[in-house]
């Protein structure tokens, strides 16, 4: 009797291993302060905000399917009316955009050779443009054009003094509320210190990225039963500051309350707890495994998806001293 015991009992013993050892998850979800929490939780609070902010990793092939999952999840969610808006998509391109949302004009053949789309637009972001297409969303471009962050960090703020009127309808009006302090912009003026083909104004550019994400955001925020889906790369995200406090201060400027929500998805070997170093970067926190599979090649630091990739040696030369290998170099990102 005690042998069979005791072989049911190292039964059950291999058989709880090997479950635990098959059980894979793709991602955890954390709270701010790194409890545990759920998806569902996370679609709530989104819910009942204004505008939901999702950071994400670029490459990383599960944040976009969540970003996915979130849209649809968030369709008619408390009778609010859904808008999104991405990065990925340059103020230039609102045009096109607009047209093919809305089936008019525009053929998808054309939209695809006309818009600026990021390398892995067809595997990450044309689920999302075709979500919206099908249920006729409103999707806001939200970048910079490129050319212009790239000439700020040439030539600083004052450059785009120079521009004209219709040129600056398509970024934050001057003057934006720039913080030099701000950890974000910080830590990028301490990066590229001792780099010169980066460009001494890296963090004013970045800033211009926030400001002009943010100024079109709250732009299409004019009433109660808007709920806003921002997806961009959790750098600009991250610790409510980048875009989330270039938003609010515009929120203040204007005088009417917003409530605000992000999201974070970070990479760690351990799913099990949220790491200190990643706690608090936002609201919830999507933990994804470091092994990962990508959807393209990792690139150098501050190099932006439309970039060569890393196996470009070309692209990853340490000096740059002509103006056009200048103007490439102050158009890299850090997110």
């Amino acid at each position: 009797m005690k042998r069979s015991i005791l072989l049911i009992s190292l039964f059950l013993t291999c058989a709880l291993l090997s479950g635990a050892a098959s059980n894979k998850p793709a991602y955890r979800i954390f709270t701010s302060k790194g409890k545990s929490t759920n998806y569902n939780a996370m679609v709530k609070e989104s819910g009942v905000v204004d505008v939901v902010f999702f950071g994400e990793l670029h490459d990383n092939p599960i944040c976009h399917w969540m970003e996915l999952q979130l849209a649809k999840d968030l369709l008619n969610y408390n009778g609010k009316q859904l808008v999104l808006g991405a990065e990925m998509f340059e103020t230039d391109n609102q045009l096109l955009l607009n047209e093919y949302v809305t089936r008019q004009i525009i053929r998808k053949k054309d939209f695809d050779a006309e818009a600026k789309l990021w390398p892995n637009y067809k595997t990450d972001y044309s689920p999302i443009l075709e979500f919206a297409r099908e249920n006729s969303l409103k999707f806001v471009a939200t970048s910079i054009p490129r050319r212009f962050a790239a000439m700020v960090n040439l030539n600083d703020f004052e450059f785009l003094d120079t521009l004209m009127a219709n040129e600056r309808g398509l970024m934050a009006p001057r003057p934006i509320p720039y913080d030099s302090t701000l950890a974000c912009y910080k830590n990028i003026g301490d990066a590229v210190k001792g780099m010169p083909h980066m460009g001494a104004n890296l963090a004013k550019s970045q800033a211009m990225k926030d400001a002009t994400m943010a100024w079109f955001i709250q732009k299409s925020i004019y009433h109660d039963s808007i709920l806003f889906l921002h997806f961009n790369g959790a750098y600009h995200s991250d610790n409510h500051e980048g875009v989330v406090w270039m938003l609010n201060q515009y929120i203040r400027r204007g005088s009417y309350a917003q409530k605000i929500l992000t999201i974070s998805c970070v990479e760690q070997k351990d799913l099990d707890d949220l790491e200190p170093s990643n706690q608090g970067k936002a609201d919830f926190i999507i933990v994804i495994p470091s092994d990962m599979t990508k959807t393209y090649a990792t690139e150098p630091m501050f190099m932006s998806p439309a970039k060569p990739s890393a196996d470009d040696k070309s692209a990853i030369k340490p000096k740059a001293k002509s103006k056009e290998k200048q103007e490439a170099a102050a158009d890299d990102d850090d997110d």
